[in-house]
């Protein structure tokens, strides 16, 4: 399967929650307020959000109340809202050797998994790359580490189980200036935005790793659960009053009925989409493309 129709796939569900209202209302008379009160419900139930549902419809009130439209004047009405909406991500730089990434986010949402993945994809692209475990409070999730970084060829840093995560990010940095590695990916235990003894460990960390460089991390990147939908958006606001963050990733996002919720993290939250995972499958983390992400939520016909 390739990486396009993976994605499709991934949307398929929210896909069909969207387009079966835009056939409810194509081509059978003129397009009326209730018509469109039924769209903006169907978007909600695609987790689209209150504000990106709004916008969407009201596109479509601008555009189209009052006239018969096809389902393809449709679709072409929301593709230039949800193109409005969305921000293309910026392209990755890595600054420097190494480059210093920490990934954070709430328990389940698959950090683990897609640093292994990521891991994958850039030493495939020839860069040397270490893994540091700093969710040390798990040894599974240690263990699951270990395992991605023998996959992919990466380096490894690890402590002792309930050892002090930010000694691993301190070593780890280390480490990696003095190999000369390109990119380090540092893990960290699953948090709850409101736990504030939970949020000051990873402020710890940042702090610790500044003292191997000023400069260290150069990114924070938040892993939030695409299943989770509009539950993601407190939680994402709390993370970047913290951390200031330089990307999402949104995982899981595979079978959901919730994958409109990418929308409205963008639209609301102006924070960069980077990655999306669409399957387990370990080269189904996508970099995000907004054209594609699209397609697939709005149409039938592959590129």
């Amino acid at each position: 399967m390739g990486l396009f129709s993976a994605l499709k796939a991934g949307l398929s569900k929210t896909r069909e929650a969207i387009l079966g209202e835009f056939k409810a209302i194509a081509g059978v008379g003129k397009i009326t307020d209730e018509m469109l009160e039924n769209l903006e419900e169907h978007l909600l139930k695609a987790d689209v959000g209150v504000e990106a549902a709004f916008l969407l419809t009201d596109a479509l009130r601008e555009n189209g109340l009052g006239k018969s439209l096809s389902q393809n004047e449709i679709n072409a009405i929301l593709r230039a809202e949800a193109e409005r909406l969305l921000i293309d991500p910026p392209e990755l730089k890595w600054q420097g050797k190494p480059h210093i990434v920490l990934i954070i986010g709430v328990n389940g949402a698959g950090k683990t998994t897609t640093i292994g993945k990521l891991a994958h994809r850039l030493k495939n692209e020839g860069k040397s790359v270490m893994l540091a475990a700093g969710d040390t409070f798990r040894a599974a999730a240690i263990e699951q580490l270990e395992t991605w970084a023998q996959r992919s060829g990466a380096d490894f840093v690890r402590h002792q189980e309930n050892s002090d995560p930010s000694a691993v990010a301190y070593d780890a940095c280390k480490a990696a200036v003095a190999r000369g590695s390109d990119v380090v990916f540092i893990d960290t235990a699953g948090r709850l935005h409101n736990k504030e003894h939970l949020m000051e460990e990873l402020r710890k960390t940042v702090r610790v790793v500044k003292k191997v460089s000023e400069d260290f991390p150069h990114d924070v990147w938040l892993v939030i659960d695409g299943n989770t939908g509009q539950n993601t958006i407190k939680q994402v606001e709390v993370f970047h009053k913290n951390f200031q963050l330089t990307g999402l990733i949104v995982t899981k996002l595979d079978g959901t009925a919730r994958g409109g919720s990418v929308l409205s993290i963008a639209s609301e939250l102006k924070i960069p989409i980077l990655w999306i995972g669409v399957g387990e499958k370990i080269d189904q983390l996508l970099p995000f493309n907004k054209k594609e992400y699209i397609d697939g939520l709005f149409e039938d016909s592959p590129l």
